[in-house]
Protein backbone atom coordinates (compact mmCIF):
# COMPACT_ATOMS: atom_id res chain seq x y z
CA UNK A 1 0.00 0.00 0.00
CA UNK A 2 1.17 3.63 -0.78
CA UNK A 3 1.16 6.06 1.82
CA UNK A 4 0.26 9.40 0.47
CA UNK A 5 2.25 12.75 1.57
CA UNK A 6 -0.32 13.44 4.54
CA UNK A 7 -0.24 9.74 5.56
CA UNK A 8 3.41 9.52 5.95
CA UNK A 9 3.40 12.95 8.38
CA UNK A 10 1.61 11.45 10.66
CA UNK A 11 4.04 8.44 11.31
CA UNK A 12 6.86 10.47 11.21
CA UNK A 13 5.51 13.18 14.14
CA UNK A 14 7.09 12.69 17.23
CA UNK A 15 5.18 12.27 20.55
CA UNK A 16 4.80 15.87 22.03
CA UNK A 17 6.29 14.43 25.10
CA UNK A 18 9.15 13.20 24.03
CA UNK A 19 10.62 15.86 21.99
CA UNK A 20 12.70 18.05 23.23
CA UNK A 21 13.75 22.11 22.42
CA UNK A 22 17.19 23.14 20.96
CA UNK A 23 18.02 24.40 24.54
CA UNK A 24 17.59 21.11 26.62
CA UNK A 25 19.46 17.43 26.33
CA UNK A 26 18.54 15.31 23.77
CA UNK A 27 18.32 11.58 23.64
CA UNK A 28 21.19 11.33 22.00
CA UNK A 29 23.19 12.33 24.72
CA UNK A 30 22.25 9.23 26.34
CA UNK A 31 24.75 7.09 24.14
CA UNK A 32 27.51 9.48 24.50
CA UNK A 33 27.27 9.17 28.53
CA UNK A 34 28.04 5.34 28.38
CA UNK A 35 31.13 6.37 26.58
CA UNK A 36 32.37 8.18 29.14
CA UNK A 37 31.17 5.46 32.23
CA UNK A 38 32.67 2.87 29.96
CA UNK A 39 36.76 4.78 29.98
CA UNK A 40 36.17 5.10 33.62
CA UNK A 41 35.01 1.65 34.49
CA UNK A 42 38.42 0.18 32.01
CA UNK A 43 40.52 2.24 33.69
CA UNK A 44 39.55 1.92 37.34
CA UNK A 45 39.26 -1.52 36.53
CA UNK A 46 42.92 -2.71 35.79
CA UNK A 47 43.08 -1.61 39.75
CA UNK A 48 40.68 -4.53 40.88
CA UNK A 49 41.99 -6.34 43.66
CA UNK A 50 45.68 -4.24 43.72
CA UNK A 51 44.79 -2.92 47.51
CA UNK A 52 44.94 0.78 46.10
CA UNK A 53 42.00 2.22 46.18
CA UNK A 54 43.51 5.92 45.00
CA UNK A 55 45.53 4.73 41.88
CA UNK A 56 41.84 3.40 41.12
CA UNK A 57 40.24 6.75 41.61
CA UNK A 58 42.70 8.76 39.74
CA UNK A 59 42.56 6.21 36.71
CA UNK A 60 39.25 6.38 36.78
CA UNK A 61 39.26 10.39 37.10
CA UNK A 62 41.65 10.65 34.65
CA UNK A 63 39.12 8.41 31.89
CA UNK A 64 36.53 10.19 32.50
CA UNK A 65 37.76 13.82 32.39
CA UNK A 66 39.09 13.08 28.87
CA UNK A 67 36.06 11.29 27.65
CA UNK A 68 33.49 13.99 29.01
CA UNK A 69 35.13 16.33 27.13
CA UNK A 70 33.77 15.17 23.91
CA UNK A 71 30.50 15.03 24.86
CA UNK A 72 27.67 17.28 23.09
CA UNK A 73 26.03 19.59 26.02
CA UNK A 74 27.56 22.12 27.93
CA UNK A 75 27.82 21.14 31.36
CA UNK A 76 28.54 22.39 35.20
CA UNK A 77 29.51 19.90 37.56
CA UNK A 78 27.06 19.59 40.21
CA UNK A 79 28.40 16.58 42.29
CA UNK A 80 32.35 15.93 41.66
CA UNK A 81 35.17 15.25 43.59
CA UNK A 82 35.15 17.76 45.82
CA UNK A 83 35.85 21.30 46.09
CA UNK A 84 38.55 23.04 42.98
CA UNK A 85 41.53 23.08 46.12
CA UNK A 86 41.20 19.22 47.10
CA UNK A 87 40.20 18.19 43.20
CA UNK A 88 42.05 19.15 39.78
CA UNK A 89 39.68 17.56 37.37
CA UNK A 90 36.33 16.88 37.91
CA UNK A 91 35.72 19.46 40.83
CA UNK A 92 32.66 21.13 41.83
CA UNK A 93 31.43 24.27 39.68
CA UNK A 94 34.01 22.96 36.79
CA UNK A 95 32.77 23.33 33.26
CA UNK A 96 32.67 20.03 30.96
CA UNK A 97 31.61 18.99 27.40
CA UNK A 98 32.58 20.60 24.61
CA UNK A 99 30.70 23.62 25.38
CA UNK A 100 28.01 23.26 22.71
CA UNK A 101 24.13 21.89 23.34
CA UNK A 102 22.40 22.21 26.13
CA UNK A 103 23.11 23.44 29.56
CA UNK A 104 23.10 21.03 32.05
CA UNK A 105 23.75 20.16 35.82
CA UNK A 106 26.40 17.08 36.00
CA UNK A 107 26.89 14.81 38.65
CA UNK A 108 29.88 12.31 38.24
CA UNK A 109 31.22 9.26 40.33
CA UNK A 110 34.08 7.74 38.20
CA UNK A 111 34.14 4.85 41.03
CA UNK A 112 31.29 4.66 43.39
CA UNK A 113 32.68 2.62 45.36
CA UNK A 114 36.85 2.49 45.49
CA UNK A 115 37.23 0.48 48.81
CA UNK A 116 35.31 -2.13 46.98
CA UNK A 117 37.30 -1.51 43.56
CA UNK A 118 40.57 -1.89 45.74
CA UNK A 119 39.25 -4.73 47.60
CA UNK A 120 37.52 -6.72 44.73
CA UNK A 121 34.34 -6.64 46.13
CA UNK A 122 31.23 -6.61 44.23
CA UNK A 123 29.09 -3.51 43.69
CA UNK A 124 31.61 -1.06 42.54
CA UNK A 125 30.62 1.16 39.32
CA UNK A 126 31.36 4.08 37.36
CA UNK A 127 28.66 6.59 37.48
CA UNK A 128 28.12 9.82 36.10
CA UNK A 129 24.39 11.63 35.74
CA UNK A 130 22.91 14.84 33.40
CA UNK A 131 19.98 16.73 34.14
CA UNK A 132 18.77 20.47 32.98
CA UNK A 133 20.64 23.24 34.48
CA UNK A 134 19.62 24.15 38.02
CA UNK A 135 17.20 21.12 38.64
CA UNK A 136 19.72 19.00 40.82
CA UNK A 137 19.81 19.41 44.59
CA UNK A 138 22.77 21.39 45.90
CA UNK A 139 24.06 19.00 48.60
CA UNK A 140 26.94 21.01 49.99
CA UNK A 141 25.88 21.78 52.98
CA UNK A 142 25.22 18.71 54.52
CA UNK A 143 26.88 15.84 53.57
CA UNK A 144 24.59 12.52 54.58
CA UNK A 145 21.14 12.16 54.85
CA UNK A 146 18.74 9.57 55.59
CA UNK A 147 17.14 7.44 52.90
CA UNK A 148 14.77 5.26 52.12
CA UNK A 149 14.20 3.76 48.40
CA UNK A 150 11.82 1.76 46.94
CA UNK A 151 10.19 0.22 43.47
CA UNK A 152 7.17 1.46 41.56
CA UNK A 153 4.63 -0.69 43.71
CA UNK A 154 4.92 0.84 46.86
CA UNK A 155 6.30 4.26 45.76
CA UNK A 156 3.18 5.79 46.92
CA UNK A 157 2.60 3.99 50.09
CA UNK A 158 5.99 4.38 51.94
CA UNK A 159 7.10 7.39 54.46
CA UNK A 160 10.42 7.86 55.59
CA UNK A 161 8.74 9.42 58.57
CA UNK A 162 6.37 6.36 59.62
CA UNK A 163 8.28 3.08 61.95
CA UNK A 164 10.56 1.07 60.16
CA UNK A 165 8.15 -1.85 60.75
CA UNK A 166 5.59 -0.17 59.32
CA UNK A 167 7.03 0.59 55.71
CA UNK A 168 8.06 -2.94 55.50
CA UNK A 169 4.66 -4.25 56.09
CA UNK A 170 3.30 -1.61 53.49
CA UNK A 171 5.84 -2.74 50.92
CA UNK A 172 5.25 -6.24 51.83
CA UNK A 173 1.56 -5.90 51.24
CA UNK A 174 2.67 -3.48 47.78
CA UNK A 175 4.82 -6.40 45.95
CA UNK A 176 2.37 -9.12 47.12
CA UNK A 177 5.42 -10.95 49.75
CA UNK A 178 5.67 -12.20 53.07
CA UNK A 179 7.24 -9.94 55.45
CA UNK A 180 10.41 -12.31 55.92
CA UNK A 181 11.03 -12.54 51.89
CA UNK A 182 11.99 -9.17 51.99
CA UNK A 183 15.47 -8.01 51.27
CA UNK A 184 16.78 -4.11 52.56
CA UNK A 185 19.90 -3.07 51.41
CA UNK A 186 21.79 -1.31 53.78
CA UNK A 187 25.51 -0.22 54.38
CA UNK A 188 27.62 -1.34 57.19
CA UNK A 189 28.39 1.15 59.30
CA UNK A 190 28.19 1.51 63.12
CA UNK A 191 25.34 3.83 62.88
CA UNK A 192 23.20 1.20 61.35
CA UNK A 193 23.16 -1.18 64.08
CA UNK A 194 19.76 -0.18 65.36
CA UNK A 195 18.30 0.22 62.12
CA UNK A 196 19.47 -3.56 61.58
CA UNK A 197 18.40 -5.13 64.47
CA UNK A 198 14.76 -3.13 63.92
CA UNK A 199 14.62 -4.38 60.33
CA UNK A 200 15.24 -8.17 61.40
CA UNK A 201 12.66 -7.72 64.42
CA UNK A 202 10.49 -7.10 61.97
CA UNK A 203 10.73 -10.31 60.06
CA UNK A 204 12.94 -9.26 57.25
CA UNK A 205 16.28 -9.63 55.92
CA UNK A 206 19.21 -7.77 55.29
CA UNK A 207 21.89 -7.14 52.71
CA UNK A 208 24.76 -5.49 53.79
CA UNK A 209 26.51 -3.26 51.69
CA UNK A 210 30.45 -2.18 52.51
CA UNK A 211 30.21 0.92 50.40
CA UNK A 212 28.45 2.01 46.93
CA UNK A 213 24.57 2.96 47.83
CA UNK A 214 24.14 4.20 44.48
CA UNK A 215 24.77 0.53 42.97
CA UNK A 216 21.73 -0.64 46.26
CA UNK A 217 19.68 2.06 45.75
CA UNK A 218 19.03 1.44 41.93
CA UNK A 219 18.69 -2.23 42.78
CA UNK A 220 15.95 -1.40 45.15
CA UNK A 221 13.89 0.20 42.79
CA UNK A 222 14.65 -2.15 39.80
CA UNK A 223 12.99 -5.08 38.61
CA UNK A 224 14.69 -8.54 39.19
CA UNK A 225 17.18 -7.60 41.57
CA UNK A 226 15.19 -9.64 44.47
CA UNK A 227 16.52 -6.13 46.33
CA UNK A 228 13.06 -4.76 47.75
CA UNK A 229 14.21 -1.58 49.82
CA UNK A 230 17.23 0.16 50.87
CA UNK A 231 17.48 1.72 53.90
CA UNK A 232 19.58 4.17 56.58
CA UNK A 233 22.28 7.33 56.27
CA UNK A 234 24.20 7.29 53.11
CA UNK A 235 25.48 10.62 51.35
CA UNK A 236 23.53 13.25 49.83
CA UNK A 237 25.20 13.19 46.82
CA UNK A 238 24.41 9.48 46.12
CA UNK A 239 20.88 10.26 46.92
CA UNK A 240 20.89 12.99 43.97
CA UNK A 241 22.78 10.55 42.28
CA UNK A 242 19.88 7.74 42.64
CA UNK A 243 17.23 10.34 42.25
CA UNK A 244 18.26 10.54 38.63
CA UNK A 245 18.19 6.99 37.97
CA UNK A 246 14.93 6.73 39.64
CA UNK A 247 13.40 9.31 37.59
CA UNK A 248 13.37 6.50 35.15
CA UNK A 249 13.05 3.68 37.11
CA UNK A 250 9.80 4.49 38.76
CA UNK A 251 9.87 3.70 42.67
CA UNK A 252 11.08 6.85 45.29
CA UNK A 253 13.46 7.54 46.92
CA UNK A 254 12.84 9.75 50.43
CA UNK A 255 15.36 11.28 51.82
CA UNK A 256 16.15 13.51 55.25
CA UNK A 257 19.20 15.58 55.68
CA UNK A 258 21.13 14.20 58.80
CA UNK A 259 24.27 16.80 59.61
CA UNK A 260 26.73 15.18 62.14
CA UNK A 261 28.13 18.54 64.07
CA UNK A 262 26.70 21.31 65.26
CA UNK A 263 28.64 23.27 62.51
CA UNK A 264 27.19 21.72 59.50
CA UNK A 265 23.87 22.06 61.31
CA UNK A 266 24.38 25.94 61.35
CA UNK A 267 25.19 25.47 57.94
CA UNK A 268 22.46 23.65 56.40
CA UNK A 269 20.27 26.10 58.15
CA UNK A 270 22.16 29.28 57.16
CA UNK A 271 21.53 27.76 53.67
CA UNK A 272 17.56 27.83 54.13
CA UNK A 273 16.83 23.87 54.86
CA UNK A 274 14.41 22.45 56.58
CA UNK A 275 15.96 19.57 58.56
CA UNK A 276 12.92 18.07 59.30
CA UNK A 277 11.63 18.00 56.07
CA UNK A 278 11.22 14.72 53.94
CA UNK A 279 12.77 15.14 50.48
CA UNK A 280 11.31 12.95 47.59
CA UNK A 281 12.47 12.47 44.05
CA UNK A 282 11.14 14.95 42.29
CA UNK A 283 13.00 17.61 44.63
CA UNK A 284 16.17 15.91 44.70
CA UNK A 285 15.97 16.26 41.09
CA UNK A 286 13.31 18.59 39.49
CA UNK A 287 14.04 18.04 35.77
CA UNK A 288 11.68 15.46 34.13
CA UNK A 289 14.45 14.86 31.55
CA UNK A 290 17.39 13.65 33.30
CA UNK A 291 19.86 10.45 32.51
CA UNK A 292 21.75 7.97 34.48
CA UNK A 293 24.36 6.01 32.80
CA UNK A 294 26.68 3.25 35.12
CA UNK A 295 29.34 0.95 34.00
CA UNK A 296 30.01 -2.04 36.32
CA UNK A 297 33.88 -2.17 37.39
CA UNK A 298 33.10 -5.33 39.81
CA UNK A 299 30.26 -7.44 39.34
CA UNK A 300 27.05 -6.67 41.43
CA UNK A 301 23.43 -6.59 41.84
CA UNK A 302 23.11 -3.91 38.71
CA UNK A 303 25.48 -4.75 36.26
CA UNK A 304 28.47 -7.46 35.58
CA UNK A 305 32.22 -6.22 35.94
CA UNK A 306 35.10 -5.63 33.81
CA UNK A 307 36.35 -8.38 32.09
CA UNK A 308 39.89 -8.48 30.45
CA UNK A 309 40.72 -10.38 27.65
CA UNK A 310 44.12 -11.24 25.98
CA UNK A 311 42.89 -8.82 23.28
CA UNK A 312 39.31 -7.54 24.21
CA UNK A 313 37.87 -5.66 27.48
CA UNK A 314 33.99 -6.21 27.86
CA UNK A 315 32.13 -4.10 29.66
CA UNK A 316 27.73 -4.27 30.87
CA UNK A 317 26.42 -0.88 31.01
CA UNK A 318 22.88 0.77 32.16
CA UNK A 319 21.87 3.63 30.82
CA UNK A 320 18.50 5.45 31.14
CA UNK A 321 16.52 8.60 29.89
CA UNK A 322 13.48 10.21 31.80
CA UNK A 323 11.89 11.59 29.86
CA UNK A 324 11.13 8.86 27.55
CA UNK A 325 11.40 5.97 30.39
CA UNK A 326 13.75 4.04 28.40
CA UNK A 327 16.38 1.52 30.15
CA UNK A 328 19.33 0.38 27.87
CA UNK A 329 21.42 -2.48 29.18
CA UNK A 330 24.61 -2.45 26.96
CA UNK A 331 27.10 -5.13 26.43
CA UNK A 332 30.38 -3.72 25.40
CA UNK A 333 33.74 -5.20 23.47
CA UNK A 334 36.51 -3.30 22.87
CA UNK A 335 39.91 -3.56 21.71
CA UNK A 336 42.18 -3.91 24.23
CA UNK A 337 44.95 -1.72 22.58
CA UNK A 338 42.52 1.00 21.73
CA UNK A 339 42.55 1.70 25.22
CA UNK A 340 45.97 1.30 26.80
CA UNK A 341 46.70 5.31 27.15
CA UNK A 342 43.42 4.86 30.11
CA UNK A 343 44.87 1.93 31.52
CA UNK A 344 47.34 3.73 34.23
CA UNK A 345 48.46 0.33 34.46
CA UNK A 346 50.79 -1.11 37.67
Amino acid sequence: MRLNVSQGAQYSTLSPALAVGDDEPDRNLALELVRVTEAAAIAGGHWVGFGDKNAADGAAVDAMRSLISSVHFNGVVVIGEGEKDEAPMLYNGEHVGDGTGALCDVAVDPIDGTRLTAMGINNALAVLAVAERGTMFDPSAVFYMEKLVTGPEAADMVDLRLPVKQNLHLIAKAKGKKINQLNVMILDRDRHKPLVQEIRDAGARTRMLMDGDVAGGIAAAREGTDVDALMGIGGTPEGIITACAIKTLGGVIQGRLWPTSDEEKQKALDAGHDLDRVMTTNDLVTSDNCYFAATGITDGDLLRGVRYKKDRVLTQSIVMRSKSGTIRVVDGEHQSHKWESYARLR
